[in-house]
C-alpha cells in the first residue's frame, strides 16, 4: 500500500493565535485545524479567531467535534443547545402523541427525519457562521449497550434506522453550506472501553460486523463526504487499530491520522495528524472521494 504525505492537522490552546501558531499554519504540511472548546468564549471571538486563521492560511480547513449532546464544543452565546442523536432515535421510536395531527399519527417516522434535517442545519448554520468549515458528525455507531463513550451519542440500535436518521442529519447540513463526516467506521458502540484512554479490541468474526455495525457505510456510501475510523482494534481482521489497518479502510482518497494519546503525558497530548493516500481494502463499504479522519473524539 502506498502512503503520500501529505498535511497535519493542528490544533492551538487559547482563544487566539500566536506567533508560533501562524508558524505553524503556514508550514506546508499544515491542512487543517481543529477547535476544542477551550477555543471558545463568545461568537464574536470566534469568528475573528476564524478570520485569522484563515487570513494566516486561507486554504487550511476549520474543523471542530460538534454533534449535540455531551460532544458539542460551543454552548453559550447564542448556539443552540443540540439534543443527542439518542433523542432523534427516539423520536423514531415514539408512539404518535394523543391528541397529534392525522399527519403526525401516520407518519412518526417522518417526523423524526424531519427534525433530524432540522438539527443537521442548525448545527453547520450556526457553524458557518462563525466562519468553521466542517463538524465531525454524524456518528454511525450502532448502540448495543455497553459503550459508555458512544451510548447517546448513537441514533438506535439498528442499522436502518440510524441510516436514515444520518441521512437526514446529513440533508440539514448540506442545506446549511457544510459536509458530512461519519465516524467511526466500521463501528465502535460495541466495545465497552473508551478509545481515547485504552485501545479497546472488539473480537467478533468480520462477517458480523460488516452484515451489521459497517452497514451505514454501505447504504450512505454516495452521500459520506468524509469518514472517521475508531480506534479500535478488531482482532479477527487485524492487530492493529481500524485506522492504522490496511484492511480496514475501503476507499480511495486522502485521510487523516492521529498519533494516538496514551501514554503521554498531559503536556505533550497535542494531537499530530497526518495525511496520507491509501488505497481500497477489502473489509470498508466504498466511500467514494471519501476523506478519512483518525478519532478526535
Amino acid at each position: 500500500m502506498t502512503r503520500i504525505a501529505a498535511p497535519v492537522v493542528l490544533d492551538i490552546a487559547g482563544t487566539t493565535l500566536t506567533k508560533a501558531d501562524k508558524q505553524r499554519l503556514k508550514h506546508p504540511l499544515t491542512g487543517g485545524l481543529i477547535l476544542f472548546a477551550r477555543n471558545f468564549e463568545s461568537r464574536e471571538q470566534l469568528t475573528k479567531l476564524c478570520r485569522k486563521i484563515k487570513k494566516a492560511r486561507p486554504d487550511v480547513l476549520i474543523a471542530v467535534d460538534h454533534e449535540g449532546g455531551r460532544v458539542q464544543r460551543f454552548k453559550t452565546d447564542g448556539f443552540t443547545h443540540l439534543p443527542p442523536m439518542r433523542s432523534l432515535g427516539s423520536l423514531w421510536e415514539a408512539a404518535a402523541p394523543k391528541g397529534a395531527s392525522l399527519a403526525h399519527e401516520t407518519s412518526p417516522h417522518l417526523h423524526a427525519t424531519n427534525v433530524a434535517t432540522a438539527c443537521g442545519y442548525v448545527l453547520g448554520a450556526e457553524l458557518r457562521a462563525c466562519g468553521v468549515d466542517l463538524s465531525f458528525t454524524p456518528v454511525l455507531d450502532l448502540d448495543h449497550g455497553p459503550s459508555g463513550v458512544i451510548g447517546d451519542r448513537a441514533f438506535a440500535r439498528d442499522a436502518r434506522v440510524a441510516t436514515v436518521l444520518a441521512k437526514s442529519v446529513m440533508h440539514g447540513l448540506l442545506q446549511s453550506g457544510m459536509a458530512n463526516c461519519g465516524k467511526h467506521f466500521p463501528g465502535h458502540g460495541y466495545v465497552r472501553g473508551d478509545s481515547h484512554l485504552d485501545i479497546p479490541v472488539d473480537d467478533r468474526p468480520l462477517a458480523t460486523i460488516l452484515a451489521d455495525d459497517a452497514t451505514p457505510y454501505q447504504w450512505l456510501s454516495s452521500s459520506l463526504a468524509s469518514v472517521m475510523p475508531a480506534h479500535v482494534i478488531y482482532s479477527q481482521v487485524d492487530s492493529r487499530p481500524a485506522g492504522f489497518s490496511a484492511r480496514a479502510n475501503g476507499f480511495s482518497g486522502p485521510g487523516v491520522q492521529r498519533r494516538p494519546q496514551h501514554g503521554r503525558s498531559p503536556r505533550d497530548r497535542r494531537p499530530t495528524r497526518q495525511l496520507h493516500h491509501r488505497r481500497a481494502g477489502r473489509v470498508a463499504s466504498r466511500v467514494r472521494h471519501g476523506v478519512a479522519v483518525q478519532p478526535v473524539t
